[in-house]
């Protein structure tokens, strides 16, 4: 009898281990640099802004057409989410996800964990990272330069459509990504960025 406890504890024991051995193991964090993805704009200089947003699916690493899959898109230099509800400009798509967003100021590798009570999102008020020179992600130059720089130190935090994490870092917004732009000569509205994306659901870690 006791030999026979002994074995049916040893298969209890043994069956909650493969049980756990059974588990997902947890998804890398993706690392990666977007190069060159063009944000056009109509209007602008006085006139009214319009023109189709560039949207971005982070769990894909790649610019989409779909009306619900994405997480974030850029006009000209607007970055809106997939959260909230429009500003009321021409040809803002749909916010069908729950995407937030937040700039956290330091370097990239300082963001290791996100700051879910900071989240924002885009409403008739004005979108989640603000627009206009010095309010978000660029400083505009003005005469002589006319040159639109990212902002040191402003590092992008997204909570995506569906709950998951990512941050981002702008290079530039020239085409090529030149270390020293001409807005005469190099064509804008090119966005080079990196960014990390947390794949696992409600971790908010990028260790």
């Amino acid at each position: 009898m006791k030999k026979s406890k002994v074995i049916l504890l040893s298969i209890i024991i043994l069956f909650f281990y493969n049980c756990e051995d059974d588990s997902p193991a947890p998804l890398d964090i993706v690392y990666s640099t977007i190069e060159d993805l063009h944000a056009p704009q109509e209007g602008g200089q006085g006139q009214p802004i319009s023109g189709e947003f560039t949207k971005f699916d982070f769990d894909s690493g790649l610019a989409t057409e779909s009306s619900t899959e994405w997480d974030i898109a850029f006009r000209g230099t607007s970055i809106i989410i997939n959260g909230g509800t429009s500003l009321g400009t021409a040809n803002e798509p749909e916010r069908t996800g729950d995407a937030g967003a937040y700039i956290y100021d330091g370097l990239m590798t300082e963001m290791s964990i996100v700051d879910t009570a900071l989240f924002e999102q885009d409403s008739s008020e004005g979108y989640a990272i603000a627009t206009g020179s010095g309010n978000g992600w660029y400083t505009y130059a003005g005469a002589p330069t006319f040159l639109i720089s990212p902002t040191p130190g402003k590092i992008l935090v997204f909570r995506t459509r569906d709950g998951k994490f990512a941050k981002v870092e702008i290079l530039s917004y020239y085409l090529g990504a030149p270390e020293n732009p001409d807005a005469f000569t190099d064509p804008s509205r090119y966005y080079t960025f990196n960014y990390a994306y947390q794949p696992n659901e409600g971790i908010t870690e990028f260790n």
